[in-house]
């Protein structure tokens, strides 16, 4: 058993060694391209796609904007986010639970996306393997919503641990939900005490503005 053991961990760790060179080549071709790209990460039904897809259509005049989405089946999400106008491409994972380097790699090689423009990765989603994958993005961003509960930034530190933002989205909801915004950012300081907490809610438009600022001033780190 113990051999066993030994050996899946030494599995794990050659898989994400790999992983890891492919991810600083697709750093490297980013930055020296200019293009700055944000990891989107969530669970499922946090509102994600609403959230890309409206930033999509309110930053468009301004940015140039490309997407590689994540999915295990379907082109769905990817099918929103073109008709709010922005290239996409549609990743499909199959049985995979994540996005890894080399299929960015890939995404990147269809969108050759043009020097300052922003890429946005919408990862499959799970609070857990994401976490694990660095796909050589320059910012990382949790989107949770209040109908999941105040806890999850407890119960999934390492997926808050590696986040730049995290974006409490549905706030709109909260008149009608049992949630609680202090327990839930505490829990977020806790895994991450520099992380940056933002509440939003994309069908409303609650909070878009400081979600928006954050994007402009993080973007010219991109070169």
């Amino acid at each position: 058993m113990a051999d066993d053991t030994s050996r899946t961990v030494l599995l794990e760790q050659q898989v994400l060694a790999k992983n890891d060179g492919l991810a600083e080549q697709n750093r490297s071709w980013l930055a020296g391209h200019g293009v700055f790209t944000v990891n989107l990460m969530s669970s499922p039904g946090s509102g994600k796609t609403t959230l890309l897809a409206r930033t999509v259509r309110d930053l468009g005049g301004e940015l140039t904007i490309s997407v590689a989405e994540g999915d295990q089946e379907t082109s769905i999400d990817a099918d929103r986010i073109r008709a709010a106008g922005a290239e996409v491409v549609q990743i499909n994972t199959g049985t995979g639970c994540h996005l890894d380097a080399g299929m960015l790699a890939g995404a990147l090689h269809s969108l050759r996306p043009p020097s300052g423009s922003v890429v946005f990765v919408e990862n499959v989603g799970n609070l857990v393997c994401p976490a694990l994958f660095d796909l050589g993005e320059r910012c990382r961003v949790v989107v949770m919503s209040v109908t999941e509960g105040e806890d999850k930034p407890l119960k999934y530190p390492h997926m808050f641990r590696a986040a730049d933002l995290v974006l409490i989205n549905k706030v709109d909801l909260l008149p009608h939900v049992h949630f609680d915004m202090r327990r839930c950012v505490d829990g977020a300081r806790r895994a991450n005490p520099k992380v940056g907490v933002l509440p939003v809610s994309a069908t409303r438009g609650d909070g878009l503005d400081a979600w928006y600022a954050w994007l402009r001033q993080a973007a010219p780190a991109r070169a």
